[in-house]
């Protein structure tokens, strides 16, 4: 069995975008902030912040298109990734 589920709680980074494909199909594109606490070996709390690229296709692109910047937001779906050459 496999399972490709995540699960992110956290800041919308600025305003949903939407987006049209070469189908026609809308799409909405938004960035969320995580972050993560824990105290050093010196006792002193330190801080990481993780940026998250997320797209929403359908009736979640309709509502993704209401997200602004500052909203507390709870996303589930799927994790996927790519890679890409940079020139020079």
């Amino acid at each position: 069995m496999t399972l490709n589920r995540l699960t992110l709680i956290g800041f919308v980074g600025g305003d949903a975008e939407i987006r049209t494909n070469s189908n026609g199909s809308q799409y909405a594109v938004f960035s969320i902030a995580t972050k993560t606490s824990w105290k050093n070996a010196d006792g002193a709390w330190e801080s990481r912040t993780e940026w998250h690229r997320c797209v929403g296709n359908g009736k979640i692109a309709g509502f993704a298109a209401t997200l602004t910047k500052g909203a507390y937001v709870h996303v589930e779906g799927e994790l996927r990734s790519r890679e890409y050459e940079k020139d020079g």
